[in-house]
């Protein structure tokens, strides 16, 4: 990954764009991360030396793309994770899930979720061994391809549990295209979830911020006229 889209930036966060297939910071896995890619990004554009500061703030799936904000300061770090733990950092996704919904149908779905670490995949459990789990759903179209029927939905997050919302919509509707941990097969790569939008207020500003990018590659852009549509109403 050589190019890296910075949304916005300024001395204590930077808002950039994560491509599916790229880690949210280092890990077992032999790919890039973009923790590191923005560090040498800064070391680069303001000729620093020494170490690099950068907070992980919050994360995604490897196979999930969409927006991230970084923390550049300690203090903003600090800030951001509380605004996280209180439920004041808002994230909104994108899916494509393998079936029909009703266009216009809003649901909220809640549930308890545990991690299961030898699977690395959640289970549902009760409220003694689970964490509550909560989102809402918008279905925003539907879309037959080959024979196979597709819904295109919104999804606020209320909790950010590990897999929640591809745990949560496969118990509940259909899974989500390319899903192979919760889906019954996987045609490409390409995880059919993407972080459009997030808003929270700024560490140090003391101003809401709201950033939103809106997929055009596989599998979304079977929705390309319905997400043209939501991005000139943004």
């Amino acid at each position: 990954m050589n190019d890296l889209n910075v949304i916005y930036e300024d001395n204590h966060i930077i808002v950039v764009e994560k491509p599916a297939g790229v880690l949210s910071q280092a890990g077992s896995l032999d790919l890039p991360d973009l923790l590191t890619i923005i560090k040498n990004y800064i070391k680069v554009k303001y000729q620093k030396p020494g170490n690099v500061f950068l907070g992980l703030v919050h994360r995604l799936d490897t196979n999930v793309g969409g927006v991230m904000v970084y923390a550049k300061t300690s203090k903003a770090a600090s800030r951001l994770s509380k605004e996280i733990r209180t439920h004041n950092f808002n994230k909104n996704y994108l899916a494509i899930v393998e079936g029909n919904i009703d266009v216009g149908k809003t649901e909220t779905l809640t549930d308890y979720l545990a991690k299961d670490e030898e699977t690395k995949t959640a289970y549902f459990t009760d409220d003694l061994d689970g964490k509550i789990s909560t989102l809402t759903y918008k279905s925003l179209a539907n879309k037959s391809v080959d024979n196979n029927n597709y819904t295109l939905l919104k999804i606020e997050l209320e909790t950010g549990r590990f897999h929640q919302i591809r745990a949560q919509l496969s118990k509940h509707l259909f899974p989500i295209i390319n899903d192979s941990k919760y889906g019954k097969k996987q045609i490409d790569f390409n995880l059919g979830l993407f972080a459009y939008n997030i808003n929270f207020k700024h560490p140090t500003l003391d101003k809401a911020m709201n950033f939103t990018i809106v997929p055009k590659d596989y599998p979304f852009n079977m929705f390309q006229t319905e997400l043209d549509l939501l991005e000139e109403n943004l």
